[in-house]
């Protein structure tokens, strides 16, 4: 690979002088420069961030091939740097981008020399959803936190700190410079489809100071944070992955409710800020997505929140942002709307020659696209692209799932698990009393790269605290013949342990939850996913949140559940009642000891 002097000749020092935060950059004149230097097809493919297959920049395997062939037109990710100049990768798993932490820094740095290659060469910006919880790219041996909305039932300012230090130094090790995260969109909404559990929570005072936290941690360990998703995402019933939400949010609701975390995120330093593929008429009632509107974009996040820093968009190829234009269109109004990163189009050809083409009519002016360029290469100096593209095999070694970092998030997670219902002082068990345990329940398929299934999760964190614990899969939608088998089996366990998510008022999770209940053994449930779930199993006697059903989250409830560690978190959110949802049946800050 090209040497430290060769990168540091090829870009003339520019990273002499950066500050944070998207200001201004004394240094601002080298950028300048060479942007003076770039062709208008090299300026366009700077605005792209891209996924692609494979676990190699240039030899990754035949099906990641075709995979690319047939989306992108390209074999490898160095072609698609080659023909397209882009200035961004993402990493996802389902790309096979993310097998384990050495092969993903050789791939880093693979990216990183099939871009200084080329005339004009530039470091790529290398980017991923590293939200923990739910949602991460990079799994074990990794270090794996606790998700926003346990982080939240944690309160620990410090603790969201921590998290994005020891995060963003492992995203680093591994050449991963730009995180998509954290998500600072108040879910208010207990419908919420596809925030739920990866915000902070309800409160926007507290969503902002956990946001600003976890922005200064990673800060700290040299990656760019990215606040999301703007103007805010928390109360919707749609999903704009596949559909388009509208937030009827008055001016003055999004003023105290969804802005508060972003301004917060800006208060910081936030070094990235993403769109939301959503309307909102009180902002702009075009009917516009967000990602599109200049008034929000522009005349709300530029000017009046005095944002400069990088604006990046959610996944063009989201329904969200495809309902009302066509994908040639999507980007150059993007750009029109004050959008500087244009991330993961679903036709990389179609969207960037959009742009070129704009930009050859007049639509979109060189003066126009220069700001963004100065925006994005700003950061890339900020982050030390320009000086160290590259990342070493040792560094993965000192740095990725170490001991000490698996040891935090443990401590983390047990300062998150939630006592929501002990009646009668089921909880703690002891193995003396309750040595026998069936572990049953709800196992969607494990997040973020953990073991899994939760079941065998549990079950196994359980046998190590001295139970002697069966785990049985009976699924988020049992049959009834599952459920026969469950309750047949709670009939010779002292205690049965389940795990729900997402249990409705008519499905069959609440059905076997019942079952469960009514053979006499004591139940205690976990709610793994949202802790709504307890409004609709009122009879059960213990009942705890971990928020997620990550591997870190589940050891945390079971050494709660044996009494090991004490339930320390506090609902960030409300929970309604099931009868009767204008009813609050545990309001924002409910949460049990074993004192109570």
């Amino acid at each position: 690979m090209p040497s430290r002097r060769t990168v540091l000749a090829a870009t003339a020092g520019l990273a002499a002088a950066v500050t944070v935060g998207g200001q201004a950059h004394a240094d601002d004149h080298r950028l300048r420069a060479l942007i003076s230097r770039m062709t208008p097809e090299e300026k366009v493919g700077q605005l792209f961030v891209m996924r692609v297959y494979g676990h190699s920049a240039t030899a990754p395997d035949q099906a990641d091939i075709d995979a690319n062939l047939k989306e992108l037109g390209v074999r490898t990710a160095a072609e698609l740097i080659a023909r397209y100049r882009v200035g961004g990768i993402i990493y996802f798993a389902q790309t096979h981008n993310t097998r384990d932490p050495q092969q993903i820094a050789a791939l880093s740095n693979g990216i990183q020399r099939a871009s200084l290659d080329q005339p004009h060469g530039l470091p790529v910006l290398i980017s991923t959803d590293q939200e923990h919880g739910i949602v991460a790219r990079v799994g074990k041996p990794a270090t794996l936190f606790p998700g926003a909305m346990a982080v939240g039932a944690g309160r620990s300012r410090a603790d969201a700190h921590t998290l994005g230090r020891i995060a963003g130094a492992e995203l680093r090790a591994l050449g991963i410079r730009q995180d998509y995260t954290p998500v600072a969109d108040v879910n208010v909404n207990p419908a919420n489809p596809v925030i739920g559990v990866r915000s902070f929570g309800a409160d926007p005072d507290a969503v902002a100071a956990l946001v600003a936290a976890e922005v200064s941690g990673y800060q700290r360990s040299g990656i760019a944070a990215t606040a999301k998703h703007f103007p805010g995402h928390g109360d919707t019933t749609v999903d704009s992955h596949y559909g388009f939400p509208v937030i009827d949010h008055s001016r003055e609701e999004w003023e105290q409710l969804d802005a508060t975390p972003f301004r917060a995120a800006i208060a910081a330093g936030i070094d990235s800020i993403m769109t939301a593929h959503i309307m909102v008429p009180a902002l702009d009632d075009s009917g516009d997505p967000a990602t599109l509107s200049h008034p929000i974009l522009t005349g709300i996040l530029r000017e009046r929140l005095s944002y400069d820093g990088v604006v990046v968009t959610d996944s063009l190829a989201m329904e969200g942002v495809r309902t009302k234009y066509g994908d040639d269109r999507v980007p150059v109004l993007a750009l029109k709307a004050g959008v500087d990163q244009l991330l993961d189009p679903p036709s990389l050809d179609v969207a960037w020659n959009a742009v070129l083409r704009a930009l050859r009519d007049g639509e979109l002016t060189e003066t126009r696209l220069d700001e963004s360029l100065l925006r994005i290469l700003r950061l890339k100096s900020r982050l030390g692209l320009f000086e160290r593209p590259y990342v070493s095999r040792s560094g993965v070694t000192r740095t990725v799932g170490t001991a000490a970092h698996l040891g935090a998030a443990d401590r983390i997670a047990e300062r998150t698990t939630t006592l929501l219902v002990n009646d009668g002082h089921l909880l703690p068990l002891s193995p003396r009393s309750h040595g026998k345990l069936l572990v049953v329940g709800a196992d969607p398929a494990s997040p973020s790269g953990t073991t899994g299934p939760p079941t065998g999760i549990l079950a196994a964190a359980l046998t190590e605290l001295g139970f002697t614990a069966t785990a049985l899969s009976t699924g988020t939608t049992p049959s009834a013949a599952v459920v026969a088998q469950a309750v047949a089996a709670a009939r010779d366990a002292d205690a049965v342990v389940v795990g729900t998510y997402n249990v409705t008022a008519t499905g069959s999770q609440k059905t076997l939850v019942e079952g469960l209940t009514a053979t006499g053994k004591p139940v205690v449930a976990i709610a793994i996913r949202n802790p709504y779930d307890v409004a609709q199993l009122p009879a059960v006697r213990a009942y705890l949140a971990s928020y997620s059903w990550t591997d870190v989250e589940l050891r945390a409830a079971a050494r709660v559940i044996a009494g090991r560690v004490a339930p320390r978190g506090r609902l960030p959110v409300p929970v309604q009642r099931a009868d009767d949802p204008t009813s609050v049946l545990f309001p924002v800050g409910h949460g049990l000891s074993y004192e109570d």
